[in-house]
């Protein structure tokens, strides 16, 4: 997860189920990708000022949901399952919409064209096949 694209935040009343609706949302709404790895415990717990089992257990409640995957030396990742698209159709998108807001130009403009060039790009790859 990069630090400059998510910024986490948690209350004084629940930080644990802040961090894990704030990372929930983040996955399910598709702006974390499949296998896109979250903080570890540690650097989470020192970036949002909280003890580092506040946020080993916001991220237990997100392995409990199969949103994430928890493995030694590997990290925490979200899941396969989870993500609406892989994290490296996450990455070119972010990398779109920073190029496009750069240089001005409109989100509808730019969704149409989308919209035009995936018939031609779905298409010359399914008759590659």
């Amino acid at each position: 997860m990069k630090k400059e694209s998510v910024v986490l935040t948690t209350t004084d009343s629940n930080p644990a189920a802040d961090i894990h609706r704030q990372l929930r949302g983040l996955i399910v709404s598709g702006q974390l990708g499949a296998n896109e790895r979250l903080p570890t415990v540690r650097q989470a717990a020192s970036d949002l000022g909280v003890a580092p089992g506040t946020v080993a257990k916001a991220y237990k409640l997100l392995e409990q949901e199969g949103l994430v995957v928890s493995r030694t030396a590997a990290g925490t990742r979200v899941a396969e399952s989870a993500a609406l698209l892989p994290a490296t159709v996450m990455r070119r998108i972010r990398d779109l919409v920073d190029e496009a807001s750069s240089t001005g130009s409109s989100v509808d403009d730019v969704v149409n064209v989308l919209r035009v060039v995936w018939p031609e790009s779905a298409g010359s790859s399914q008759s590659d096949a």
